[in-house]
């Protein structure tokens, strides 16, 4: 009797054993799989913007003022924007084929409206490009500029929705270390100006004045802000814990304070960290009086888990003489 009794509070204490085993095991997968799913997104997106809207815009600009000096030049540029259609929509299978964990249904939904829109935009693009570079460049300059609200629509969705979405997942998982990376397509949304396109497409910059001379007036930019991802950096002397890796990229927030149409706006950003000193710049062709225009600048090889010091500056537009609220310092620490 005795020997069945412990016999039978063994058994117990394996089957206990057993399910703490299971449960962990499972938990486990749960957590890998989630982690699996946000880096593989972070990945897609990556290529959507750098494989994808890089080289799109790249191409469109100033496309028309090289055509001026090869007659295949819009046959190329269309060829180039019809192989970047390709890549988009190869970009939207491999997500659509993505292992979807149950908590992301609603962030994989969402990632995939977004690229569709990218895949479709780019391939509403390609359909004006040979007219935006012929004799209807007028009319087919203000179809493509509506054609760019699809690349503006899929940047509010992966912003606004995914990529909240994942990081609300992650977390309610009790998932830390793990995040999803920002996605810009639309580089400005200067794209968005059926006048813009036109003139940058064909190569014809817009001038302050008929005269080119710059009009009297108050002229001047503004930096609203700078993120990183979705993290928006505080300013010193907060300390601003930055995941990612050492490649981040800086997007500075500008607006026209003043009264006029700027263009070739300059943006500056340099990191110190660790006895180095980063730089990288991203130059806005056009800014509108009152209006906003994101600009995204690039920094590689911050290093990790050291302090850095974050400078980010507007330079001075043509009869700017106010450089108040042009520029900014951050602290702020990468990490993997």
């Amino acid at each position: 009797m005795v020997r069945r009794r412990v016999a039978a509070g063994a058994g117990v204490v394996l089957l206990i054993v057993i399910v703490l085993i299971v449960n962990g095991c499972l938990k486990s997968q749960k957590t890998q799989a989630l982690k699996e799913y946000a880096h593989n997104v972070s990945q897609i997106v990556g290529e959507s913007d750098q494989q994808v809207s890089h080289p799109l815009f790249v191409a469109l600009s100033g496309a028309g003022a090289k055509s001026a000096t090869n007659a295949e030049e819009p046959v190329n540029v269309e060829e180039q924007v019809n192989q970047l259609h390709l890549e988009a929509q190869k970009q939207a299978a491999q997500a659509k084929g993505l292992s979807v964990p149950g908590e992301m249904d609603a962030a994989q939904r969402d990632l995939l409206l977004a690229l569709d829109l990218r895949a479709e935009g780019v391939e509403k693009v390609s359909t004006q490009l040979r007219s935006a570079l012929g004799s209807q460049a007028k009319q087919a300059s203000t179809l493509l500029a509506g054609d760019m609200e699809n690349f503006l629509a899929s940047d509010v969705i992966y912003s606004q929705r995914v990529a909240p979405l994942i990081e609300q997942t992650l977390k309610s998982a009790g998932v830390e270390g793990q995040t999803v990376a920002g996605s810009h397509f639309l580089p400005n949304i200067g794209w968005l100006e059926p006048t813009t396109v036109q003139a940058r497409i064909t190569g014809q910059g817009a001038s302050s004045s008929s005269s080119g001379e710059t009009l009297t007036g108050h002229h001047g930019s503004a930096l609203k802000g700078v993120s990183v991802g979705t993290n928006t950096l505080e300013p010193e002397p907060a300390l601003n814990h930055i995941s990612g890796g050492g490649s981040p990229t800086f997007t500075a927030q500008v607006e026209n304070a003043g009264e006029f149409t700027e263009t070739n706006v300059k943006v500056d950003v340099t990191v110190t960290a660790g006895g180095k000193q980063l730089k990288a710049s991203h130059t806005i062709e056009k800014t509108e009086p009152g209006k906003t225009v994101n600009a995204s600048i690039p920094v590689t090889g911050v290093p990790l888990g050291a302090a850095s010091k974050i400078e980010v500056q507007v330079e001075p537009v043509p009869g700017e003489t106010n450089h108040e609220g042009t520029k900014n310092t951050y602290l702020a620490i990468f990490g993997a």
